[in-house]
């Protein structure tokens, strides 16, 4: 046979039965391979030491071991410390049986790898992916059943038989980066054909999505004809409907478009106000292969895609859209975010196009068809106005030709952005700048001396100049009454403009909602604001402005679900402390952190929330009054987890220190005092669950081990892990353990999955991974390439997820996006079938001209 990374295999997970040569197999086990194909699963400390000491000339088929790591401390054994075979007996298949050094992991925390730059993150996944497999051996024998030690690791050598073996020790032992991790079987599971293998039992139906992308994106908010709000968030166009709707009083009712594979960075909606147009960011697949940028256009009223527009024309991603007026929208203009800012004009009903140039190698922000002559088209962006004569061809793919006249500033100061623009009646045309003033262009009269392919036209040029705002204008909106609406960075103000660009009448934004990024007119004196802070606002000039839609600001990391309500906390880089009610779909409250928060875990009684933070500190905090009732520091490294036992009387803080702190605490979770630690991993922790009655913990690390801790006993280690095999867990959110290892796909490197769950009624298991996915299997999921249900919709990666008390609802995070999905959960039967798995990975773009 071929090892994992020898030629004509595959990279992946493999699964061989093997049972050691005996006269026969009792009913439900694996029939018996060669004893020469079965690898010893624990490793004494003298056989670690024996290890240790062969160095990098130690026999091994898989890569090379990264430098720079920890090794393992002496005298402590962990599942995911096990040996290979040594050099006695037959060495057995390449990729199966290694004698490799102690994994070796960079010190970079794992948590902070997100944060390299959106275009790093496919290529470094595919470089892991191109050195790394995963195997998994499934082997039976009695392994530490009797005085601790694994029968097969006798002095015979590998394979070798001692009379006092015992069926009941089924074990498999899974490969990551060439670490082995031995899982033992429970002894009510004689074998894996017992076990669930089909997908899981329920779906998932998006519900509802938080937040809204108004930190780096402009033309992200409309209003269509029936009412409906749409804007985007990562891969998910939403249509918002603020009052009535499933989302109870108050909390309006939400549609959506996931049609996309990446993150959406545009929109434009149609003169009917029926069909939209959505553009996309480029994308990658999960081996990290470019994929191009698309445009959509679909139904609103049946969320319905109509066409798909430039596929393979356009690099990067789609940077701005418009839809033609005087023509009913027979033509769509794109602007893409290639060096030279192509400009394109395609015909909407057929997908084709019809004429193409370059525009600028500066950013382009905005574009728009003139109202009154759909053979004008405008662009601004970086220290331009650019007015384009389009002539179509008679309608010919490709025939179309496009000429520009650059607007001329005189005497006016030439700014450094002009990020927006709208049509008046008259003709003429407004900009906003980024030195907060409003120019108005008027239409002159042809210039026959000037040449051009598209003859001579009029030409455009500044008549007059108001100074309305402190920093950029970064939105115009032009309302039914003919007045103009001005948004402002720096001061925050919505200011309304008459004729002669007369101030009538103005309001301000409330600091901690950010500048405004868009305006968009509802009914009658109604207005809706989008903001730099990720918030949709509603009301009007008189009245004010409150929030209807928020979300946070930057990468997300921590989230919990209340005990017994409907309700999650979340926190991250932003350093928010955000509390959502799920039924009315709304912030219930927020605090700031002052720093970032990466996890946190509700005390059983719902009273008091614990939150870890990057310093090594974490907080206990009061929901009701939000008051900090606890602050505590251990060590001076981040938190990666917090988990209150299911009893309340006890408090694990998983550190990248490597340890696990112990807490008692009171009864109503207010009071804490340090019970002892649990020092024994060789990396930094990742993932720990407590036993059903509160006494034993299962913990992960960044090198993958698997240890058990008796935590009332003193926080001892247990080194004979084979007895854990039949406890019970309170949690499972450990991503490496037996129940779960079929999560795992093909090729793993140990990162790929950032957060588990299991849901209360044990029924099944969320997964969130590196490529944006979140995964439904049926619980346990211990089969190798288990199948799942997927669901995309996040723009980055998935960083957590957390099924409610009650199984109704599940709740994903968005890394870079920023984004919180909230999935309804639908029993088997359910009316919704699982969306199709997207062909693309999105990856989150790099944001452009942030500042203007």
């Amino acid at each position: 046979m071929d090892g994992a990374g020898g030629p004509g295999t595959s990279r992946g997970i493999r699964l061989i039965h093997c049972l050691p040569s005996s006269p026969a197999a009792p009913p439900g086990l694996p029939p018996p391979c060669s004893p020469s194909l079965v690898s010893r699963g624990t490793q004494t400390e003298t056989e670690a030491e024996r290890e240790a000491s062969l160095g990098p000339s130690g026999l091994s088929n898989g890569p090379p071991a990264p430098q720079g790591g920890s090794e393992e401390p002496s005298g402590t054994q962990s599942e995911g410390g096990g040996s290979s075979s040594s050099g006695t007996g037959s060495p057995g298949p390449p990729g199966i049986l290694r004698l490799t050094q102690p994994p070796q992991r960079a010190d970079t925390p794992r948590r902070n790898s997100s944060s390299s730059s959106p275009s790093e993150r496919p290529r470094q996944k595919l470089s892991r992916k191109a050195a790394s497999s995963a195997n998994l051996l499934l082997r039976s024998g009695s392994t530490e059943s009797r005085g601790g030690k694994d029968p097969l690791s006798s002095p015979g050598g590998p394979g070798s038989r001692r009379s006092n073996y015992n069926l009941e020790g089924i074990s498999v032992k899974m490969f990551l980066r060439g670490r082995p991790i031995t899982m033992y079987i429970p002894s009510g599971i004689r074998s894996l054909e017992e076990l669930p293998s089909g997908p899981p039992p329920e779906t998932l139906s998006l519900d509802w999505v938080y937040g809204y992308r108004g930190r780096d994106s402009r033309s992200n908010l409309f209003v269509l004809r029936s009412g409906e709000v749409v804007y985007f968030i990562a891969c998910v166009v939403v249509l918002y409907r603020p009052e009535g709707g499933p989302g109870g009083p108050g909390g309006g009712g939400q549609r959506h478009y996931r049609g996309h594979t990446d993150c959406v960075r545009c929109l434009a909606v149609h003169p009917d106000g029926v069909r939209v147009a959505s553009g996309q960011t480029a994308g990658v697949d999960k081996d990290g292969k470019p994929l191009q940028p698309v445009v959509h256009v679909w139904d609103s009223e049946t969320l319905l895609k109509l066409q798909e527009i430039g596929l393979g024309a356009f690099e990067r991603g789609v940077g701005a859209l418009a839809f033609s007026v005087a023509d009913q929208g027979a033509f769509l203009c794109v602007v893409d975010d290639s060096n030279e800012h192509m400009l394109s004009v395609w015909d909407c009903s057929r997908g084709t196009k019809l004429a193409e140039i370059k525009s600028t190698n500066d950013s382009v922000l905005a574009v728009g068809f003139s109202p009154r002559d759909s053979s004008c088209i405008v662009t601004s962006g970086k220290s331009h106005v650019h007015f384009w004569n389009w002539s179509g061809g008679a309608g010919v793919p490709g025939n179309g030709t496009l000429t520009r006249k650059q607007g001329v500033f005189g005497k006016y100061k030439k700014p450094k952005f002009i990020p927006c623009f709208v049509f008046l009646p008259d003709g003429d045309i407004l900009t906003g700048d980024s030195e907060g003033n409003i120019l108005t262009w008027g239409r002159s009269l042809s210039d026959s001396r000037t040449p051009g392919r598209g003859g001579a036209k009029e030409t455009y040029g500044i008549v007059a100049q108001a100074h309305a705002h402190e920093g950029s204008i970064f939105a115009l909106c032009l309302r039914r009454d003919g007045t103009v609406l001005s948004g402002g960075g720096r001061d925050r103000r919505l200011v309304q403009w008459g004729p002669g660009l007369v101030a009538l009448q103005e309001a301000e934004i409330p600091e901690h909602f950010g500048a405004v990024r868009a305006i968009a007119e509802g009914p009658g004196s109604q207005l809706l604001v989008g903001t730099t802070k990720n918030a949709l606002l509603r009301g009007d000039l008189a009245q004010g402005f409150s929030p209807v839609i928020q979300g946070h600001t930057d990468e997300l990391w921590g989230l919990c679900t209340h005990p017994f309500q409907n309700r999650f906390l979340t926190c991250g880089h932003d350093r928010q402390l955000c509390l959502w009610d799920g039924e009315g779909h709304a912030l219930a409250w927020s605090i700031d952190l002052k720093e970032t928060g990466l996890c946190a875990d509700f005390h059983p009684s719902g009273a008091v929330v614990a939150v870890g933070l990057n310093t090594g500190r974490w907080l206990v905090l009061d929901t009701e009054t939000r008051e900090i009732v606890s602050d505590v520091t251990d060590g001076n490294e981040q938190l990666s987890v917090v988990r209150y036992s299911p009893d309340g009387l006890y408090l694990a803080i998983g550190s990248h220190d490597n340890m696990i702190y112990i807490y008692s605490v009171s009864s109503d979770g207010a009071k804490s005092n340090r019970f002892g630690r649990c020092v024994g991993h060789s990396s930094f922790i990742t993932h720990l669950d407590w036993s059903k009655d509160g006494s034993f913990i299962m913990s992960n690390s960044g090198d993958y081990e698997i240890l058990y801790w008796d935590v009332v006993g003193g926080c001892k280690l247990l080194r004979n892990r084979y007895d854990s095999r039949d406890r019970e867990w309170a949690t499972y959110t450990c991503v490496l353990g037996f129940h779960v290892y079929g999560v795992w796909p093909d090729g793993s490197d140990g990162t790929d999955i950032n957060s588990l769950c299991r849901s209360h009624n044990e029924r099944v298991v969320a997964v969130a991974d590196d490529f944006c996915k979140v995964h439904l299997f049926q619980y346990p999921c211990a089969r190798a390439k288990a199948p799942s249900l997927v669901y995309g919709g996040h723009g980055s990666h998935v960083t957590s997820v957390r099924f409610t008390h009650d199984d109704s609802h599940l709740i994903s995070l968005g890394g870079k996006d920023a984004s919180i999905f909230q999935w309804r959960v639908l029993g088997a039967g359910g009316a919704v079938p699982a969306p199709a798995t997207p062909s693309r990975t999105p990856s989150l773009s790099p944001a452009s001209s942030l500042d203007v």
